[in-house]
């Protein structure tokens, strides 16, 4: 092989490697996210001049509407309390209080960034649909089946995300909420 071959060779398998590898990272990213807490990711970038190049793509690959920090603080979570990936088929407890926010909430979507489809036609669960009785310490069955109370059907897909939403949070969107206030994820059992 002649040596402007094996440059060009090496050329192209570079930039088939950097571009998968960038493509990669968008796609496996969580909202861009740059903290973790807990199973909960997050960063400070969304919705400002500030955001970086890769918060940007990631905005633009799930079609995420972005405010500012000050409007809405995002947290997603890909995995559970112990670091096990949500996976569909098994059940989880999400238990919270009263986050410092004006209201908040949970999004179920599948790893593309979708709505994941169920004959229920629930996708969400907030404080806004809570009662008074319940601010302060509630909880959300996860799962492929309907159980009484508060639920966020799975469908059984394979693997899901949660996205935590907090409109207009207390310290005008300054900081983090902290472990001790984030939801925990809890998985009860597979099928």
């Amino acid at each position: 092989m002649k040596n402007w071959q094996r440059l060009a060779l090496c050329a192209v398998a570079g930039m088939a490697f950097g571009v998968g590898g960038a493509v990669w990272s968008v796609r496996a990213a969580a909202l861009g996210a740059q903290t973790v807490i807990g199973p909960w990711t997050t960063g400070s970038d969304f919705g400002t001049d500030k955001a970086s190049r890769y918060t940007r793509a990631v905005i633009a690959l799930r079609g995420l509407l972005a405010l500012p920090a000050s409007e809405a603080r995002y947290y997603n979570a890909g995995t559970d309390d112990s670091g096990a990936p949500l996976d569909g088929k098994c059940r989880y407890r999400l238990t919270g209080g009263a986050l410092p926010a004006k209201w908040w909430s949970v999004t179920l979507y599948d790893p593309a960034g979708y709505l994941v489809s169920n004959a229920a036609e629930i996708y969400s669960i907030g404080s806004a649909g809570l009662p008074d009785s319940e601010q302060m310490a509630w909880q959300v069955a996860i799962g492929p089946e309907r159980v009484a109370g508060h639920w966020l059907p799975t469908s059984g897909i394979a693997r899901f995300e949660l996205t935590l939403r907090a409109y207009l949070p207390t310290d005008g969107g300054r900081g983090n909420f902290t472990a001790a206030q984030l939801p925990r994820l809890t998985r009860m059992g597979c099928a």
